[in-house]
């Protein structure tokens, strides 16, 4: 059975697909009223679903005359992904967050099948558990000059 987070992101997704330009405009306080539920849980499902490792950038204002705009990232190319890269990776970058940014790099087709292998091999391997923090650091540091990396060579060739 889906959760409500399930429900509202295919809603949410369902309306990005039905508009030409890959951007929304939104109301978080009617998105709320449509599912029953606190605005938070809508705040929820758009940072955990609708982040830029999975695609979508989102701006949002507070406040009575307040609104959410979702942007769909197109299929970018190499400079674009390029911004990808340095939008998303921050200081620290836990695993899944890193594993969800390759999987979309390669299908923008920024990566190749045989480069997001060598990033995951590079930034998903190796960590201990014994100083988490330190390794989100570290992973975050690799990932960044990899895809970097990768990217620049990609465009060059």
């Amino acid at each position: 059975m889906a959760s409500l987070s399930d429900y509202i992101e295919s809603y949410l997704k369902l309306l990005l697909s039905s508009v030409p330009d890959d951007w929304v405009e939104i109301r978080r306080r009617d998105l709320a009223e449509r599912f029953r539920c606190a605005p938070s849980q809508i705040s929820y499902v758009l940072t955990t679903r609708f982040n830029i490792e999975r695609g979508y950038v989102v701006e949002s204002r507070r406040g009575g005359g307040g609104y959410i705009r979702i942007f769909r990232l197109g299929a970018a190319p190499e400079s674009d992904a390029l911004e990808i890269v340095r939008g998303a990776v921050g200081d620290s970058i836990d695993r899944k967050a890193a594993d969800d940014l390759i999987a979309r790099l390669a299908e923008l087709g920024a990566l190749s099948a045989h480069d997001a292998a060598f990033v995951r091999a590079a930034v998903l391997e190796g960590d201990d558990g014994r100083q988490p923090e330190l390794e989100r650091i570290v992973r975050a540091r690799v990932l960044r000059a990899t895809l970097l990396f990768v990217l620049t060579q990609s465009t060059t060739e």
